[in-house]
């Protein structure tokens, strides 16, 4: 079957190596002339972390993401499957408490075992919540690696090119095009997300270290070479204008009150980016004439993606079938 799928984010290039997989002839429209560097991947945490999420997300956030980390696996040599750090300053430990109580898969440990698994985190903190089984990857080392190998499977990429100025010929068009769709699907809105990237070399982490404030969430992801990626501000706004003076404050405060040695951190580079959502938070796969659209990841992009990519193969092949996202636009 001739498949045209609109958009190079996580979404596209997830459904793009799916249907690959199962002998599609797939071509890859985007505005972008590079892969991902106009999509919300570009500027993801990369956490596939399904149990830790499930203290605020819906269930199948919690069982479909635990999916994750085998796909992402199989497709890319990016991950790291060193399980996530949630903790908090004795102050707030009624936030780690509230934290358990909403998750699941975790173990408490102590302050020897949190020496244990992060020696330069060692005697800061007395409680955390371990996910062993968690992981996380580098975003852009991984969509680029997905690009790739579809380009050695035959995938045709087109980038730099605005999909709605074409006659598209294809057997099914599949749109992934994010809040860039919101005219054909008007129940999609925006969450702004902020991040910082930084670069210490007086601490090292092996995993996502999550640190619980009441006001200030936040998450600290390693990639390596002494680059720190970190977030946790959510906004109900589809703006992508430049990271704030608040945030950007809030961000380097809880960093610093992860550890002091942050504050001699270098500012690599800011973020901001337009997270696509329905009202529930959930996926969505809408069928409307000839065009499927693969919409609505939110703040889940890496961690449900691998699951709406085998949904949007279901529904293409599958027809007498409807997966569990699956709505027929009328």
């Amino acid at each position: 079957m001739r498949i045209t799928i609109i958009g190079a984010g996580v979404a596209g290039l997830t459904i793009a190596t799916e249907l690959c997989e199962k002998g599609h002839d797939i071509t890859i429209i985007a505005r972008s002339t590079h892969i991902g560097h106009d999509s919300c991947s570009w500027f993801a945490g990369g956490m596939l972390a399904p149990w830790c999420e499930g203290e605020s997300a819906e269930e199948p956030v919690v069982r479909l993401g635990a999916q994750a980390i085998e796909w992402w696996s199989k497709h890319v040599d990016c991950v790291e499957t060193n399980g996530t750090l949630v903790l908090t300053h004795q102050r707030d430990l009624s936030e780690l408490r509230r934290f358990a109580r909403r998750t699941s898969h975790f173990e408490e440990i102590d302050t020897e075992k949190i020496a244990q698994l992060e020696p330069d985190l060692g005697g800061r903190f007395r409680h955390a919540l371990y996910f062993q089984q968690e992981g996380h990857l580098n975003p852009r080392k991984a969509i680029q690696q997905l690009a790739d190998k579809l380009i050695t499977n035959g995938a045709c990429f087109r980038l730099g090119t605005n999909a709605e100025k074409l006659s598209i010929e294809a057997d099914q068009i599949i749109d992934c095009r994010g809040l860039s769709a919101r005219n054909d699907l008007p129940a999609l809105r925006g969450v702004k997300g902020e991040m910082l990237i930084i670069r210490s070399n007086d601490i090292q982490l092996s995993r996502p270290v999550r640190l619980l404030h009441p006001r200030i969430p936040l998450y600290i992801v390693p990639r390596g070479d002494g680059i720190f990626m970190v977030g946790a501000t959510m906004l109900e706004s589809d703006a992508t204008s430049g990271l704030s003076v608040r945030s950007t404050l809030e961000l380097l405060s809880a960093a610093y009150a992860l550890h002091p040695a942050f504050a001699e951190a270098e500012i690599l580079e800011t973020g901001v980016d337009a997270r696509p959502a329905f009202a529930d938070n959930l996926p969505r796969l809408i069928r409307s004439g000839n065009t499927l659209y693969a919409n609505g990841l939110y703040r889940h992009g890496f961690l449900l993606s691998p699951a709406l990519a085998r949904m949007t193969a279901q529904a293409i092949e599958q027809h007498d079938t409807q997966p569990e996202f699956m709505e027929i636009k009328q």
